[in-house]
């Protein structure tokens, strides 16, 4: 791997959010493939050839400062594509990222931009796009402070920075925006400012609801945004970005830099919020109210920008990438793959963006919005029958299927119960598994934030905590859409933090993650969310919401486990695995010393997966 493109990915590895690892391809693979003899006209998911030309062969950059209305001045690069070495002169639309972590650096001397990070953009560029990226308000070579994720004057700046572009001479006036993670998030901030000239946005794998992200359940994501701000204060005030052209002494930059010693720490401000409708003191804002994609529904429904959500199976945003898609209307397109956070593998993202982009942006009628709005792969199917497209979400047909907790042992676990899941409900009244809540229970590292799809084999997991399996599955069985699971607990103390997790068992005996779901007991009363939450549980998570336990007494708990689309083989089995504590991903009170899980027809724990018939 070149220099470059390697620190590129420790970067990105670290951050676990940055940019997608891809090989990088060679400025002739991006020319051959946009350069082929075949002059007929291909568009159809993840391809896409000859609706418009590749009159490009190059580009050229450059950046400036551009202020926002409150005068702070943001770092812009800007790249214009050339033919021949001569600059475009036609007016062309724009795309641009909100960029959070850094538009442009220099390692061991070499410069890096967003075309080394996402290289599908040089292809975007020769189709004849201006490409931008900003670095957002406190951070790169920007000025002004970071004051929390999505808040309130870096959303005002991508509103002005849409207007700015619209307006710039080599500008047709009809703007795009592009994006992983942090530069996903933005573009559903930035549509729910309306810009007039922001016509369509293509999301990768952006959160929406920052609560259910960083209090899960009412459980504390310490040490994800604990990680998460140790690394952006690294790049905001100790790892130099690139300086825009006019500062040649660098005097700016380094101006710039010391505004950002005034950032605020997230770690403490998001510790300092637990609950939904918490006031952070220092800003006087509610952050999860005030700074989040998912209460601007009905804003960004209103924007009319046409929005591709991009999501991945493994990744922690594929519900709300799955709740933007049911609550805002036409003109949208979904794709979730077989991937983590940092994955998109198998996908020409140039033909999917260049796609989208020209038809929103060039009025190219390509058949993009005439085609099933939704395509996901089929996690365990063949590769080669592996994508599915359906005009909805969840797929028509799927039908919602309940599994029983029920008595073992099934010999498949050295679990505490090694309890039996069952297609029938248990005609026995009462029934209940007790175990001591291991606090080293956990996966480690997060999958969801990992750089790969190979997860741990989980059977040491599971012998932390109970475990529920079924019989060997006498045929395939398809899981496609939201598992919900309901169970009866009660604990000796007067709160607990339960963790489930969906596994397939293979033949051999291994148990491989397909999902989890997570909810502090206290947290447990139900609400309206008041959008469409598909009727899942929602959990409001207010501080009027919270009950204690009585130390002994039963209570059920409801609660959504993440989607998945997930072939479980013939022979293999399915199972459930609960545990009290995630040592690796949660910050959890000192939990219970016990927790019981009851079973039976008085008290019906089970998990709902919603199967699709076999054909």
């Amino acid at each position: 791997m070149h220099r470059t493109a390697r620190v590129i990915f420790c970067r990105a590895a670290a951050l676990a959010l940055v940019a997608a690892w891809l090989p990088v391809p060679s400025i002739a693979q991006l020319l051959s493939s946009s350069s082929k003899s075949d002059t007929a006209k291909v568009s159809a998911f993840g391809k896409y050839a000859n609706y418009s030309p590749a009159a490009y062969d190059g580009w050229a950059r450059s950046s400036q400062y551009v202020a926002a209305r409150d005068g702070t001045r943001l770092a812009v690069d800007i790249f214009r594509p050339t033919r021949a070495g001569i600059v475009a002169t036609e007016k062309l639309p724009v795309v641009w990222t909100h960029h959070r972590y850094q538009r442009a650096g220099a390692e061991f001397g070499e410069m890096f931009t967003v075309l080394d990070t996402m290289p599908w953009l040089v292809d975007v560029l020769y189709h004849g796009y201006v490409v931008v990226a900003v670095d957002a308000r406190g951070s790169g070579a920007s000025f002004g402070r970071f004051e929390g994720m999505y808040a309130e004057k870096e959303t005002a700046d991508a509103h002005d920075v849409t207007e700015w572009l619209a307006v710039q001479p080599w500008s047709n006036g009809a703007i795009g925006m592009y994006g992983i993670s942090y530069l996903a998030s933005t573009q559903y901030m930035a549509a729910s400012t309306k810009p007039p000239h922001l016509k369509a946005i293509f999301a990768e794998k952006g959160v929406a609801d920052q609560y259910a992200l960083l209090w899960s359940g009412g459980i504390y994501r310490g040490p994800f945004i604990e990680a998460w701000t140790r690394i952006v204060h690294g790049l905001d005030q100790e790892t130099l970005p690139i300086p825009v052209d006019a500062d040649v002494n660098g005097k700016l930059l380094l101006s710039a830099q010391a505004a950002h010693k005034q950032n605020r720490d997230a770690a403490m401000l998001y510790a300092s919020v637990p609950y939904r409708d918490s006031v952070e003191p220092v800003s006087g804002a509610m952050p999860w109210r005030d700074w989040t994609p998912i209460t601007r529904l009905p804003e960004i429904r209103a924007s009319k920008v046409a929005s591709y959500h991009l999501a991945g199976w493994y990744d922690r945003y594929v519900r709300d990438q799955l709740v933007l898609f049911r609550n805002l209307g036409e003109a949208q397109k979904l794709t979730i793959g077989p991937w983590s956070h940092v994955q998109r593998q198998g996908l020409d993202q140039a033909a999917e963006h260049l796609r989208w982009w020209d038809y929103w942006l060039k009025g190219i009628d390509n058949g993009v919005t005439e085609e099933a709005r939704v395509h996901y792969y089929l996690v365990g199917a063949p590769e080669d029958s592996a994508w599915r497209s359906s005009p909805t979400w969840p797929p028509a047909g799927t039908q919602r299927t309940m599994f029983h907790f029920a008595q073992g042992p099934t010999g498949t676990s050295k679990s505490v119960n090694d309890g039996s899941l069952s297609a029938q409900a248990s005609p026995n009244a009462e029934g209940s598994d007790a175990f001591a809540v291991d606090s080293t229970s956990g996966i480690d590292p997060n999958p969801r934030w990992s750089l790969t799809a190979e997860f741990p084999e989980l059977s040491a997991n599971d012998a932390k905590g109970l475990t529920f399996t079924s019989q060997p599955l006498e045929s395939d069985v398809e899981v496609t859409g939201h598992p919900v699971v309901h169970l009866w607990i009660s604990s000796s103390s007067t709160d607990a933090d339960v963790f489930v997790y969906l596994e397939e068992v293979d033949k051999t005996g291994h148990s491989h993650y397909v999902s989890e779901g997570a909810l502090r007991a206290s947290n447990r009363a139900l609400g309206d969310p008041g959008y469409n939450f598909m009727g899942l549980p929602y959990h409001r998570g207010n501080r009027a919401d919270r009950a204690p336990l009585a130390p002994g007494k039963p209570v059920e708990l409801s609660f959504d486990l993440f989607p998945t689309a997930t072939l479980f083989k013939a022979g293999h089995r399915i199972r459930v695995s609960i545990n009290g504590a995630d040592a690796a991903n949660a910050r959890s009170p000192e939990p219970p010393s016990r927790l019981v899980v009851y079973r039976g027809s008085d008290r019906p724990s089970r998990i709902d997966l919603p199967i699709v018939p076999a054909k």
